[in-house]
């Protein structure tokens, strides 16, 4: 991979049923069990979908096939792969798309959201903002507040998932600043400096909202498809 560069990936979260059974297959065990305890067809199918396509494209990072990348969890859940750990990876996805972020030596998160009303908006505004941000997001009209809700709510959850502590670091510790919403105000001590991590806004579809954090800066963020992308599929 180029330095300094993200390869971000996005994709549909169900793909045909056609392509089931290869997806299936290239899974490792731990993925297979995950995906057991999805009741639902639907969720399970875009369990396997997501998870298989993840392999496709992070083989053709490293050269290796599917089914033989090696794919660990920290305690926190945050995955890696074992036998390349200068790879930095990470997935979101959420209605039918996911985002799949790729770069080296780095830590990284991305998030995608579906921008749908929430009847428990502001309940959320209320605990996971800091009073600026909150203060900032009443001054909007109630149309507006939900598309300003969504920036804010993926820049966060991108970070948390950047440091590898998920969302118990406290998202109302993680505080953008209102005035230049490209960077953070404050952040947990533990974390750094808030001139460590870089903010970048990411346009993938209509209501749709995408947020891609992570500690050092860059250069380029190349935007690709999985449509594009053949798959192997034995």
């Amino acid at each position: 991979m180029a330095p300094n560069i993200i390869e971000l990936w996005q994709g549909n979260s169900l793909a045909d049923d056609s392509h089931y059974v290869a997806y299936w297959n290239v899974l490792d065990e731990a993925e297979k069990i995950r995906a057991r305890r999805f009741t639902q067809p639907t969720h399970h199918k875009e369990y396997v979908s997501i998870h298989a396509q993840v392999r496709y494209l992070l083989a053709k990072i490293v050269n290796q096939a599917p089914e033989h990348i090696n794919i660990k969890r920290t305690p926190q859940g945050k995955p890696y792969l074992v036998e390349y750990p200068n790879i930095a990876f990470n997935l979101s996805h959420t209605h039918e798309y996911f985002l799949l972020a790729i770069s080296e030596n780095c830590n990284l998160g991305v998030d995608i959201e579906y921008c749908k009303s929430r009847p428990n908006m502001e309940g959320l505004v209320n605990k996971c903002f800091a009073i600026t941000e909150r203060d900032y997001w009443y001054t909007f009209s109630q149309q507006d507040q939900l598309s300003v809700f969504y920036e804010f709510w993926t820049r966060k959850e991108a970070f948390v998932k950047a440091t590898g502590d998920g969302i118990v670091l406290g998202l109302e510790q993680c505080v953008i600043d209102v005035n230049n919403p490209k960077c953070f105000m404050s952040i947990p001590k533990q974390c750094g400096n808030t001139t460590d991590w870089f903010i970048h806004d990411v346009d993938v579809a209509k209501n749709y909202c995408a947020a891609l954090v992570l500690d050092q800066p860059i250069t380029d963020i190349r935007l690709s498809y999985t449509g594009n992308f053949k798959h192997n599929l034995r």
